[in-house]
């Protein structure tokens, strides 16, 4: 496996213009991307249309169209990556409630998973209101954006607490304190 460094070094040229660092790079990433994938897709709705190959190719097309990224390290890509996997997402059980018209044969996300968020208990769980989850998240970041995307970071982009840390930009011990609010707070709005 490739180190982060060269990861982080390649996701540095690429933001500088280099075409090359990228075809060097989703090779690196391309597993990752698509462990994530598998995890996000294990949670959803049996009978769910879209595959982890698709949902890793249509976020590497909106990826490699974020022109005028920064790309700093690692954990910033991935957290990108899970953000935009998220938004895939979203807007394919959109579709399939849409679809419906208003029914839908997702489990609503319980206290339980809820506090779990980013475990291996939510892992296991065989489906997960995406969009409840995606509506509290969108409320809770009117209050507090900084413990949204900590929670997106950790649960859609499977991130460290020291990863998240650096993605955020703040101490290890102020993403496990809104980790532990946020995750409470959701407890709460999806029981």
């Amino acid at each position: 496996m490739q180190s982060q460094e060269n990861v982080s070094q390649l996701l540095i040229e690429w933001s500088k213009g280099d075409q090359k660092a990228l075809d060097k790079l989703m090779p690196m990433v391309y597993s990752e991307l698509r462990r994530l994938a598998s995890n996000y897709l294990r949670r959803e709705r049996q009978g769910h249309t879209l595959q982890p190959t698709a949902l890793v190719n249509e976020a590497y097309l909106k990826l490699i169209d974020q022109k005028n990224a920064k790309w700093q390290n690692r954990a910033q890509f991935y957290g990108v990556a899970a953000q935009l996997m998220r938004r895939i997402l979203v807007d394919y059980a959109r579709q399939h409630q849409a679809a419906k018209r208003g029914g839908s044969d997702q489990q609503r996300l319980s206290i339980t998973s809820a506090g779990q968020l980013g475990g291996k208990k939510l892992a296991a769980e065989p489906q997960i209101d995406l969009l409840a989850l995606h509506e509290a998240l969108e409320e809770l970041a009117t209050i507090d954006s900084r413990q949204a995307r900590i929670v997106e970071l950790k649960f859609f982009g499977g991130l460290s607490i020291e990863e998240t840390a650096e993605v955020v930009g703040v101490g290890h011990a102020t993403v496990e304190r809104d980790w532990k609010m946020a995750r409470a707070w959701l407890r709460n709005k999806l029981s």
